[in-house]
């Protein structure tokens, strides 16, 4: 099994609607997903625009309607295999509670970013090193990998392209920027999720 955290501020937008998404994309794969805030109110619902922006994207009603904010603790870091923060400040204060997982943390368009132009084969590759025959460290293993990139691919035009924007009480249309960028970022966790995945079943089957 392979435990992905999604990390935002209030749980209430962003991170509630990648833990959704990624629930519905890779249903059929074993991968649990969670969500949780830095600066959440533990109860606290969906935004109405962010339920619309889950429902909108296929999500399932009744798992949209369960939702319920959660303060991000340390329990919830050491669950979680790998962590997909919204924004840098995220990342960094995650960094900070526990600094063992500076390779396991990652916004999710920097992760995008890093990752891109990397084939399956190659990561498939990269997974195997670690030796560890679990999901999880098959995925650490290309965290590890992805982190080493930070030095070596051209950074982005502005800091602020690898954050995903916090729509909290602005427009609508600022959700469906957010919502976009979101949706552009995700295959590339969701192909790293299956590529983990997959190569521990090979290994069974082997």
């Amino acid at each position: 099994m392979l435990n992905i955290l999604v990390v935002c501020t209030g749980n209430i937008c962003r991170s509630p609607l990648v833990e959704r998404l990624l629930t519905n994309h890779l249903v059929d794969i074993p991968v649990r997903v969670a969500s949780a805030g830095t600066r959440a109110r533990a109860g606290a619902p969906m935004t109405p625009e962010a339920t619309h922006m889950a429902l909108q994207n296929g999500c399932e009603p009744e798992g949209v309607a369960r939702h319920t904010a959660t303060l991000l603790d340390a329990g919830a870091l050491s669950w979680a295999d790998w962590t997909i923060t919204m924004d840098r400040s995220h990342r960094r204060q995650i960094v900070e509670l526990q600094p063992g997982l500076m390779s396991r943390a990652f916004t999710l368009r920097e992760l995008a970013r890093l990752v891109e132009g990397v084939n399956d084969d190659t990561l498939l590759e990269i997974a195997r090193r670690s030796g560890d025959a679990s999901a999880g460290g098959r995925a650490a293993e290309m965290l590890t990998f992805a982190a080493t990139r930070r030095g070596v691919v051209e950074p982005p035009a502005s800091p602020e392209d690898d954050d995903v924007v916090d729509p909290y009480r602005r427009s609508g249309t600022t959700y469906e920027r957010s919502t976009s960028q979101i949706l552009s970022a995700l295959p590339t966790v969701e192909r790293l999720a299956r590529l983990a995945v997959r190569d521990v079943a090979r290994e069974r089957i082997g």
